[in-house]
């Protein structure tokens, strides 16, 4: 039994509030789930992120002013598939930098996967992939003496609420030394009517990736989760920017999880809160700066100005 997932779950699930932490989607058929909400219509945002590394890379480089006459740590943080990251790789080898790409994931799937992709798209490309967490594997790199690049894409940060997200940085920031820089991917503010599909999709995969979750507990945790029985529901502020999914009890019902010794009872239309996703503008992004040694330095968007990649630089 996983013994933080367990923890987890039983103190989430006995606060007033019901919540269940959104890292706990990725499981096996989680994980597969999101591959197929990636290529979603629906789901703009890794269309719209690529799409700024298949265009402007070059402008990336530029902004980030490293030089091409000097080594540099070029590291991921939760790398996935690797596939705009790829992007950015071909226009430095173009230029002929001079750089060493680790990607840091806790999955070791994860990683061996970004190995093939880069792998099939670049040939001989030599990379040193770190499995574990963030800022103990950041902690053994910052004795490496050159310049650093951290990216973390895909708008997870947008994961955090702000305050988390400020703690996030700040943490960051102290494993970076001054003149390193961050590639920031991050969602932008817009219309309920363009964000709200992104997590509700017609075909209802993200409604089965949501109640995955119930599953995983049904099986790692002996619990009796009857998923018919629940509802994934999505909503979104545009004013604060902040979208939320939760999972919906659809009537009052009791739940039973024996590995952890916890009987759950639900109130009809009670609601898990299971993910937030931020949303951004320049002066959330400036705020979430605040104090942790950081300023913006450059901003790319794609054509529909959806999405946005800022460049931060430690001072």
């Amino acid at each position: 039994m996983n013994e933080q997932f367990a923890k987890d779950v039983k103190e989430g699930l006995s606060k007033t509030s019901k919540s269940l932490s959104s890292k706990y989607f990725y499981d096996e058929k989680g994980s597969a789930l999101f591959t197929k909400i990636m290529k979603l219509p629906e789901y703009y945002l890794t269309d719209a992120e690529f799409e700024i590394f298949q265009t402007k890379a070059s402008e990336i480089i530029d902004l980030l002013g490293i030089s091409a006459h000097k080594n540099f740590d070029l590291i991921e943080l939760g790398a996935g598939d690797g596939y705009k990251t790829i992007e950015l790789l071909k226009s430095l080898d173009k230029r002929n930098f001079h750089y060493t790409y680790s990607p840091i994931d806790i999955s070791q799937k994860a990683l061996c996967q970004i190995e093939e992709n880069i792998l099939q798209q670049l040939p001989g490309k030599k990379i040193y992939p770190r499995k574990g967490d963030y800022f103990h594997i950041l902690h053994d790199l910052k004795k490496s003496q050159f310049p650093k690049v951290i990216l973390f894409l895909g708008s997870n940060i947008g994961n955090m609420n702000d305050s988390l997200a400020n703690s996030f940085l700040s943490n960051l920031s102290d494993t970076l030394s001054g003149g390193d820089k961050i590639i920031l991917g991050v969602d932008l503010k817009k219309s309920k009517e363009i964000v709200l599909p992104a997590y509700n999709d017609s075909q209802g995969i993200t409604s089965a990736f949501n109640l995955n979750l119930l599953t995983r507990i049904n099986r790692e945790l002996d619990a009796n989760f009857d998923t018919s029985l629940f509802e994934h529901i999505p909503e979104y502020n545009e004013k604060e920017g902040v979208a939320k999914s939760s999972i919906r009890s659809k009537v009052a019902q009791k739940v039973k999880i024996k590995a952890i010794d916890l009987k759950v009872s639900f109130v009809e239309k009670e609601h898990i809160h299971t993910e937030i996703s931020r949303k951004y503008d320049d002066v959330i992004i400036n705020n979430l700066c605040f104090n942790t040694g950081f300023k913006v330095i450059g901003k790319l968007t794609d054509k529909r100005n959806y999405f946005a990649d800022y460049i931060f630089e430690k001072q």
